[in-house]
C-alpha cells in the first residue's frame, strides 16, 4: 500500500517535471509561430532570405541574410535581464508563478494577434521573461526538497524541446489549424502550469521552510538576505557558473552560428529539412541527459565545458572544409552536443543541492540560472558576425 508520504514524494516529482516542461514550452513555440503568423497576414510577397556568395566561382555558400544568432539574442535578453536581478530579491514563489502564467498567457494572445514585426517581437520577450523569472523562481525554490527533484525539472524542460516543437507542427500541418488558433489552443499551456504548482504540488509547510533560518544567529540571517553579503558569495559560485555558462556559450555558438552552415548536397534531405533533423536530434541528446542526472553524477562541470569547446571546432572545421563524408556523422555528433548541454545543466544543479549551504541554495540556484543565460546571449553577439564572415568565404 503506497503511503501518503510516497504519494506525496510522487505528486512532487511529477509536479516539478509538469512545471519544467509548461516553463520551456512556449520558449520553444514562440518564435516559428510569430513568423508564420506574420508571413500568413502580409499580402506582400515573402522577401529570398537565401544569398549565395562567390557566385561567380561556382563555389556559393547558401546562407541567411542574417544569422540565427539574432533570433537568439531576441528570446534570450529579455530573460537574462529577468535572471540578473531576480536573487537579488525576495523569493515570493507564489507572486512570482502567478506572474510567469499571466506572462505567458500574455505572449500568446499577443503573438496570436500581432499584425506587425514589433508586435510579434513583444510577444516573443514576453514569454523570454516569462520564462526567465519561472527557471531562477522554481530552481531557486526546489531547494526546500529532496536533489532528486533537479532530474525530474530538467527532463521536463529537456521534454519541452521535443513536445513544443512536435505539438505546434501536429496542430498546425495535420490538424491545419492556422498559427494563430493554434497559439489560442496552447493556452492551456499555462494553465496546467497553474494545477500543476496550486494543486498537484506539495508545498513545504512554512515553518519548515524557517527552520535553518531560526537555527541561525539573528546577525547571521540578516546577512543571509544582505545585498552586500550576496554579492560577496558570488566568487565562491564561480566554480559552477563558470563551466556551465562556457558549456551553454559553445553549444549555442554551434546551434546558432555553425548549425545552419553544415549541410550536405544532393542527398535525400534538402537544406531545409537537415536543419530541422539537427534541432531534433539535438533535442533529444539535451532530453536523455537531463533525465539521467540521478543514474550519472558529473560533477566536474569543467570536463564537459572542454568537451563542447572541442566541438565548436570540430563544427567550424567541418562549416570551412567540408570534410565529413556522411551526413550520419553529423547527427551523431549533434546528439552528443546535446547529450553535453543537458549534463551540465542537471549535473551543475544537482551539485549545488549536494555542495553548497542550505541557507546559500536558493541564491545560488538563481544565480547559476543568471550564467548559463549570459553564456547563451554572448554566443548570439559572437554567432552573426561568425556566421556572415564565413559566408563571404568561398566553399
Amino acid at each position: 500500500m503506497v503511503t501518503t508520504a510516497v504519494k506525496t514524494k510522487i505528486l512532487s516529482l511529477v509536479s516539478f517535471w509538469i512545471l519544467g516542461l509548461c516553463n520551456n514550452f512556449g520558449y520553444v513555440v514562440m518564435l516559428s509561430s510569430a513568423h508564420d503568423i506574420l508571413k500568413s497576414k502580409t499580402s506582400a510577397p515573402e522577401s529570398n532570405t537565401t544569398i549565395s556568395l562567390n557566385s561567380t566561382d561556382g563555389f556559393a555558400r547558401e546562407c541567411n541574410h542574417l544569422s540565427t544568432g539574432v533570433i537568439l539574442l531576441a528570446d534570450i535578453i529579455p530573460g537574462l535581464l529577468i535572471k540578473s536581478i531576480s536573487p537579488f530579491f525576495g523569493l515570493y514563489v507564489h507572486r512570482r508563478l502567478a506572474l510567469c502564467i499571466g506572462l505567458t498567457i500574455a505572449s500568446f494572445i499577443t503573438v496570436a494577434r500581432a499584425e506587425t514585426e514589433i508586435v510579434a517581437a513583444i510577444g516573443v520577450a514576453l514569454t523570454s521573461m516569462s520564462s526567465g523569472l519561472g527557471e531562477s523562481t522554481l530552481l531557486s525554490y526546489m531547494t526546500n526538497y529532496q536533489r532528486n527533484i533537479i532530474a525530474f525539472w530538467a527532463s521536463g524542460t529537456g521534454a519541452a524541446g521535443i513536445l513544443g516543437a512536435l505539438t505546434y507542427t501536429i496542430l498546425t500541418g495535420i490538424f491545419e489549424l492556422s498559427p494563430s488558433t493554434t497559439l489560442y489552443f496552447m493556452l492551456i499551456v499555462p494553465i496546467l502550469m497553474a494545477v500543476s504548482f496550486w494543486l498537484l504540488l506539495e508545498h513545504p509547510c512554512e515553518d519548515t521552510t524557517q527552520v535553518v533560518s531560526q537555527s541561525l544567529p539573528e546577525d547571521s540571517n540578516m546577512e543571509i538576505e544582505s545585498f552586500s553579503v550576496k554579492l560577496s558569495y558570488i566568487p565562491s559560485l564561480f566554480k559552477y557558473m563558470i563551466p556551465i555558462g562556457l558549456v551553454f556559450f559553445f553549444e549555442y555558438l554551434i546551434n546558432q552560428g555553425l548549425f545552419e552552415l553544415v549541410y550536405f548536397e544532393n542527398i535525400w534531405l534538402t537544406h531545409a529539412e537537415q536543419y530541422r533533423w539537427y534541432q531534433v536530434l539535438y533535442q533529444l541528446g539535451v532530453f536523455v541527459s537531463r533525465t539521467s542526472v540521478n543514474l550519472f553524477l558529473i560533477e566536474k562541470i569543467w570536463i564537459l565545458a572542454m568537451l563542447q569547446g572541442f566541438n565548436v571546432v570540430f563544427f567550424l572545421a567541418e562549416t570551412l572544409y567540408s570534410f565529413t563524408p556522411n551526413i550520419f556523422i553529423i547527427f551523431i555528433m549533434i546528439a552528443y552536443e546535446g547529450l553535453l548541454g543537458g549534463s551540465a545543466y542537471s549535473n551543475t544543479y544537482y551539485s549545488i543541492m549536494k555542495n553548497v549551504p542550505k541557507e546559500k541554495q536558493e541564491f545560488s540556484m538563481a544565480m547559476t540560472a543568471f550564467s548559463d543565460a549570459t553564456g547563451i546571449a554572448l554566443s548570439g553577439f559572437l554567432a552573426i558576425p561568425l556566421h556572415n564572415q564565413i559566408c563571404h568565404l568561398p566553399k
